[in-house]
């Protein structure tokens, strides 16, 4: 189903004459997704998928539950609010809970692009050939993933809320694969000109030659340069504790601190939704319109955010980072900016006796919660530096640090860019030099 503004408020329409509770919230939503997957220098998968969902929230008497279909005819739609009814019968009451919100403004985002929802699978599979024959050039092999989509999404309710919006995405990434080494890179952007394929492919090959032959280093404190994605990809795990009921409730490894000065004095960051390099909607969950927030700055933890529930709990303002309800997390910082520097990677390098670069990082867990200490381990790209010099590929490392000492550690960073990885959603951050970062063990590959 093609969602317009227009449709999606005619299925709400729908979902209002059928609706008896007090209270009716309605989210509409379509997607439509396609995917080229490669491997071994050959196309092995292209699909096409195409999906619509309706899912509403009944509050009555002062009890609240949600119900979904992927079918928008009357008599769907009908069966749909009759049994969210009889699920709020079902729930114990909610004292607590907020009445809807009532009608918002939203600025207007642009992040709709018809080049990337019209593009075809010949197109994507004429770029998978090229980035084949670059691997094949120095015998390597090529594997990766070329998408494209478009969603949209409306959430309405009885109180007069109207929200609306609609994105396009699309994603390149890419393995270069040879007999002792791999080199990895990606990217997304809402228009797929932006992604640029034939320079990632460039990339991840160079990292596959580079790193051939790896030596292996003996674990301990180094000084490396983590490019954005490894950057991206251990933030991400530091997002919930910026949560204003994570913090109320101590399950955040700031709990304490909002107001004290927790990292470096070179970290500034802020959840930004309106980043020219960022993506998604200008509003919340429940429809509320979102706002910059400074979260870090100069190192001190300056704001926390809030979805409407929390805010009223704690007497705060909402920020519009709140997650559709029920839910069990509350609300999040979604839209991540970290101020960089004027460095490039290549000044790192040059700046270090006895170090190391990393692409990217893998199989990252929690180990301490609270001292926010993670482990995982280096992948597709890890190089040992001395005298300023790139010399040669090293063998994988598992790490075991402390975020929260790393983001201290900070001596150099790159200007930020959007930046995708595999283990959290996509950031604008920078590369950076960090000192003292702990690897524990090596690998055997």
């Amino acid at each position: 189903m093609n969602l317009t503004r227009q449709r999606a408020e005619e299925v709400f329409d729908k979902v209002l004459k059928y609706s008896t509770a007090d209270e009716t919230e309605a989210t509409v939503s379509s997607t439509s997704y396609a995917l080229t997957r490669f491997a071994n220098n050959a196309i092995h998968q292209n699909v096409a998928e195409e999906s619509s969902s309706l899912s509403i929230r009944l509050v009555s008497e002062g009890r609240m539950a949600r119900a979904s279909t992927n079918k928008f005819d009357e008599a769907s739609i009908r069966q749909l609010c009759e049994n969210a009814l009889m699920l709020t019968r079902l729930q114990p009451p909610e004292p607590l809970l907020l009445p809807m919100p009532g009608p918002q403004t939203y600025r207007s985002l642009n992040r709709f692009f018809n080049e990337t929802a019209q593009l075809t699978p010949q197109t994507r599979a004429e770029t998978v050939a090229q980035v084949v024959e670059r691997a094949e050039k120095d015998g390597l092999t090529a594997a990766g993933v070329f998408s494209n989509g478009a969603s949209a999404y409306g959430i309405f309710n009885s109180r007069g809320m109207k929200a609306y919006h609609e994105e396009t995405m699309s994603e390149f990434s890419v393995t270069m694969m040879s007999d002792s080494s791999s080199g990895w890179a990606k990217r997304t952007a809402p228009y797929w000109m932006e992604l640029e394929p034939q320079e990632l492919a460039e990339r991840a090959a160079q990292k596959a030659l580079g790193s051939r032959d790896p030596r292996e280093v003996v674990p301990g404190r180094y000084t490396v340069i983590l490019e954005p994605a490894a950057m991206l990809d251990l933030l991400g795990f530091m997002i919930f504790d910026f949560s204003g009921l994570a913090v109320h409730e101590q399950r955040s490894c700031l709990t304490g601190r909002v107001g004290q000065k927790v990292f470096g004095e070179n970290i500034n960051f802020r959840d930004d939704a309106f980043h020219p390099l960022q993506t998604g909607a200008p509003f919340d969950g429940e429809g509320i319109p979102r706002q910059r927030v400074p979260i870090v700055e100069k190192g001190e933890v300056k704001n926390l955010v809030y979805s409407r529930q929390t805010a009223h709990k704690l007497g705060m303002q909402p920020t519009g980072h709140g997650f559709p309800l029920p839910n069990e997390y509350a609300e999040a910082p979604l839209n991540i900016v970290m101020d960089g520097d004027r460095s490039s990677v290549d000044d790192m390098i040059k700046s270090i006796d006895r170090g190391m670069l990393v692409t990217r990082f893998w199989y990252i867990r929690e180990v301490d919660p609270y001292k926010k200490i993670l482990t995982g381990m280096t992948r597709d790209g890890t190089f040992w530096i001395e005298d300023g010099q790139v010399k040669q590929g090293v063998r994988n490392l598992r790490f075991n640090q402390s975020l929260v000492d790393m983001l201290g550690q900070v001596e150099m960073m790159s200007p930020p860019q959007r930046t995708a990885g595999e283990e959290s959603f996509e950031m604008v951050v920078p590369a950076a030099k960090i000192r003292d970062f702990n690897f524990a063990s090596t690998t055997k590959y």
